[in-house]
């Protein structure tokens, strides 16, 4: 931290929001060269990490697990079936609703994925502990901005 930003609380460096926006637009860039040959976007990984651990799950579950509303998920969705990743179809409980299911190459994907974070650890230099400490903070912090604003992440 600069002298400057010691002395200035209004300093950009030493602002935890300028430091968050940071982290997360370099952690997605280093995804996406680890993401291309599996023909995922970050934002589509998230997808299909929700349906890998939750699947067959409808577009408002996926909404809310993923804290986006479905409006910026549809196409997300649709992107995957495209790719041949997922299949939507009538809700058999509510015909009103669309179930988001993986398809056969939508399951056999995980296997690929699986080498991910084991990718990221080596590209962000920390192990599996640090990783670990580290988004235990991230969801404390989480858990105090949606108790001081419930709506700040709801679908």
């Amino acid at each position: 931290m600069s002298d400057a930003a010691k002395l200035d609380p209004l300093a950009l460096e030493s602002q935890v929001c300028f430091a968050l926006t940071l982290a997360s637009r370099s952690i997605v860039a280093l995804y996406k060269p680890v993401l291309e040959p599996l023909r995922l976007t970050h934002p589509q990984y998230l997808v299909m990490l929700a349906l890998w651990q939750h699947a067959p799950l409808s577009i408002k579950d996926l909404s809310a697990l993923l804290h986006l509303d479905p409006g910026t998920l549809s196409p997300l969705v649709k992107r995957l079936e495209a790719l041949g990743y997922v299949s939507r179809a009538r809700d058999t409980a509510d015909e009103r609703a669309l179930a988001i299911e993986l398809t056969t190459e939508g399951r056999a994907l995980r296997a690929a994925a699986e080498k991910i974070p084991g990718i990221m650890m080596k590209k962000l230099g920390m192990d599996a502990g640090e990783l670990r400490a580290l988004h235990s903070s991230m969801m404390t912090l989480i858990a105090v901005a949606q108790e001081e604003n419930p709506s700040a992440v709801a679908p």
